[in-house]
């Protein structure tokens, strides 16, 4: 247990130098880093919201309208069932919680059911009692049946949402050029956004707030807003705000020609005929097919771009518009239409987010969070190796070398995978070094035991390293598996403190063994070549 072939300290000893490497530039200020030649590592651990100042945002998810977006889905799959299985239904209509349709013959009635029943699909897992049905669909007397979301459908729904506006999200702000940003889910229908080093949070309130749900439609050719609203909007049509000056609405038809989900670019640029900023799009072939054979067939007559359900634009078609690009102009701004332009490459939320809670903090009380950190983590460190020497001697000062290469390693490890530093982060370096000299306590008192049974010097220090080290990986294993279950279930700061509490547990195994055992077979080999008396400093 004592022998290291060459290879194995040349090992040893490119791995601490590799974690110096990557540790240095956390030491240094940005300018000193600019001068280090281009190979060099130049990465720094980035900080949290606690430590450097940022923006806090809980936003919650609008759960009633995404409910009556899916009883709208919902209405449509089951009319389109019946069309496609010819079975006459005398009416179909939804409610806030379900759906009703009327079936016109009695007859028909077990079909209809068994038809309807398809669009019914399991979720959950049964092997666990966590499946079941997300459609709860009834027959009622007068040839009426009801579909009904169920409360585990509803839920599942709740929570893809929530997981697909977090990714969206992420897309939205990271196009803001940070990768630091936190966007975790919170509780049932909430989500938490957080943004460090950022002090105004105006433009990521607008960022991630709005639902970017763009859409073509076709304007109706004759009918007026003021004639549908005084008689009857058509069937199929629809009347829609808009925000152009020229009308407060318009009639169009409630089906898109395209919609959002075909597009796959959108920049904003400046048009230099119209001297104004402008959203240039790009759709993919389907939707440049749709958009393309559209445009043909209605060549001098307008048609509406809405975002959110709102009409932006209503231009009148030229020409067929067969490449599949196309601007969108509406007044923009430079700032406005850098962030639709986001909005719209990210992708839409799939409900309307709301801020339940906001709060901004300022860069001081980081500095100040950093500092007191920094203060505790010295008088720690310096207790620790006082009394670490003090308690076991020469082998104390190698434990105290083996802490210093577990720290290098725990820094340089976060720095290599960008794992950020929050003030629960530093919280979990400061334990680590404290299990790091409980790993070396374990080995030296072994140590101990073995001298007090008679054993030689050698032969005590090898028993030692090899009968505690089974206790060390067990303890370690343990506390590891915890930092997993915090790092899986919790958000933000629990996750930064399960972060740093795994990489002081990888590095304190190689530190406080492997570095300390080579240590002490060094220092065994010269007091060997010396010829000294040999007794252990413990």
């Amino acid at each position: 247990m004592l022998q290291f072939t060459p290879v194995k300290i040349v090992l040893v000893v490119a791995i601490c130098l590799l974690g110096l490497l990557f540790a240095v530039p956390n030491f240094l200020a940005k300018d000193q880093l600019a001068a280090w030649p281009s190979f060099m590592p130049k990465r720094q651990i980035p900080l949290g919201l606690d430590l450097q100042g940022g923006v806090h945002l809980v936003m919650e998810m609008d759960t009633a309208a995404l409910k009556s977006d899916w009883i709208g889905v919902m209405r449509a799959d089951a009319q389109k069932s019946l069309r496609d299985a010819k079975i006459a239904f005398a009416g179909i209509a939804s409610t806030a919680n379900n759906v009703q349709v009327r079936i016109a013959r009695a007859e028909d009635g077990d079909n209809a059911l068994k038809e309807l029943r398809k669009l019914i699909q399991n979720i959950g897992n049964p092997v666990l009692g966590s499946g079941g049905p997300d459609l709860d669909i009834k027959a009622a007397e007068g040839g009426v049946i009801t579909l009904a979301p169920t409360d585990q459908g509803l839920l599942q729904r709740i929570r893809q949402a929530q997981s697909a506006a977090i990714e969206t999200i992420n897309r939205r702000i990271n196009a803001l050029g940070t990768a630091e940003s936190t966007v975790v889910p919170q509780g049932r229908d909430r989500i938490l956004i957080q943004f460090p080093g950022l002090q105004d949070s105006t433009q990521l309130k607008r960022l991630v707030g709005e639902t970017a749900k763009l859409s073509f439609h076709e304007v109706h050719p004759t009918l007026t807003p003021e004639e549908a609203r005084a008689s009857r909007v058509p069937a199929g049509y629809r009347i829609y705000p808009s925000t152009e000056g020229r009308g407060s609405s318009i009639v169009l038809r409630d089906t898109p020609v395209v919609g959002g989900e075909d597009l796959v670019d959108s920049q904003p640029s400046f048009d230099q005929r119209d001297n104004g900023w402008v959203i240039s799009f790009r759709f993919n072939q389907s939707g440049a097919r749709k958009f393309g054979n559209f445009t043909r067939d209605h060549v001098g007559q307008p048609f509406a771009i809405v975002l959110d359900n709102k009409v932006i634009s209503a231009p009148v078609i030229r020409e067929a518009i067969l490449g599949g690009s196309g601007q969108i102009s509406g007044g923009f701004t430079a700032d406005s239409a850098t962030n639709l332009a986001i909005s719209l490459r990210s992708g839409a939320l799939p409900a309307k987010l709301t801020i339940v809670e906001e709060r901004t903090v300022g860069p001081s009380l980081g500095a100040d969070s950093i500092s007191a950190g920094k203060l505790a983590g010295i008088i720690g460190a310096m207790a620790t190796i006082v009394l670490t020497i003090f308690a076991y001697g020469t082998f104390g000062l190698f434990a105290c070398v083996g802490l210093c290469v577990h720290a290098l390693l725990t820094v340089a490890l976060m720095t290599f995978f960008g794992s950020t530093l929050t003030l629960p982060g530093i919280a979990g370096l400061v334990l680590g070094v404290a299990m790091a000299v409980d790993a070396n306590v374990l080995i030296y008192e072994r140590i101990r035991e073995e001298v007090r049974a008679g054993k030689t010097p050698i032969s005590a220090i090898d028993t030692g390293f090899q009968r505690a080290f089974i206790t060390i990986a067990d303890s370690q294993l343990t506390t590891l598996a915890c930092a997993f279950v915090m790092f899986w279930l919790g958000s933000g700061p629990i996750r930064g403190f399960a972060v740093t509490l795994t990489f002081g547990i990888l590095t304190s195994i190689f530190a406080s063994v492997t570095v300390v055992r080579l240590l002490i077979s060094l220092w065994l080999k010269s007091n060997m070549r010396t010829k000294r008396v040999l007794t252990v400093p413990v």
